[in-house]
């Protein structure tokens, strides 16, 4: 192999470097949930609750309702644990009757109309198909925001050129397309861009 070849390769692959580790870094900054919270813990086999029974879904509403303090004290009034996240549910939520501030990984643009409640109790879709195994992880991701959109990187993608390898890798418009295209689905524009 030429000397030219050889630079070509590394120059190439410095590049694939520089953008793919290097520039996400740049691009975006964490933002760390106020409070742990455990969803192994909620939807396990010994509690048993399914998602709607913190996330509603209204008609009205474009996303899933992140719950409300009033949620949280109906079973959590009293201490259920002695960890730490528990204890700061109780002494700085609870207690003070305030409204924790979740950090939204899936908040679509400004411009996206998604009704979770036509697609998850209409079409019957589970929670699983567009955000993983989320509901039964054990503690919350720290939410990466671009910092030029505003989105969060589950949005665009984990995977800098926007692979994606499982179907909630990402949530795009071409993922929205694929999974209506998948169904026979056929809308307008309009229909989902208000």
């Amino acid at each position: 192999m030429n000397s030219g070849w050889l630079s070509f390769l590394l120059g190439f692959g410095g590049m694939l470097l520089v953008g793919w580790v290097f520039f996400p870094s740049l691009l975006y900054h964490s933002e760390p949930q106020p409070l742990q919270f455990s969803h192994a813990a909620h939807t396990g086999e010994a509690v048993g609750m399914t998602c709607d029974n913190c996330h509603a879904f209204s008609s009205e509403v474009r996303s899933a309702a992140i719950p409300q303090i009033a949620k949280c004290i109906e079973c959590h009034s009293e201490p259920l644990g002695e960890t730490e996240a528990e204890r700061r549910l109780i002494d700085e939520f609870i207690s003070l009757n305030r409204e924790i501030s979740w950090r939204t990984y899936a908040r679509q643009p400004d411009n996206v109309y998604f009704p979770h409640i036509q697609h998850v109790q209409v079409a019957e879709i589970p929670c699983e198909r567009c955000h993983g195994p989320h509901g039964t992880s054990d503690s919350l991701i720290t939410v990466q925001v671009n910092r030029i959109s505003g989105y969060s990187r589950n949005i665009e993608g984990q995977i800098v050129p926007g692979l994606r390898f499982r179907e909630w890798d990402r949530m795009k418009m071409n993922d929205c397309s694929e999974c209506h295209n998948e169904r026979g689905v056929r809308e307008s524009c309009l229909k989902c861009h208000k």
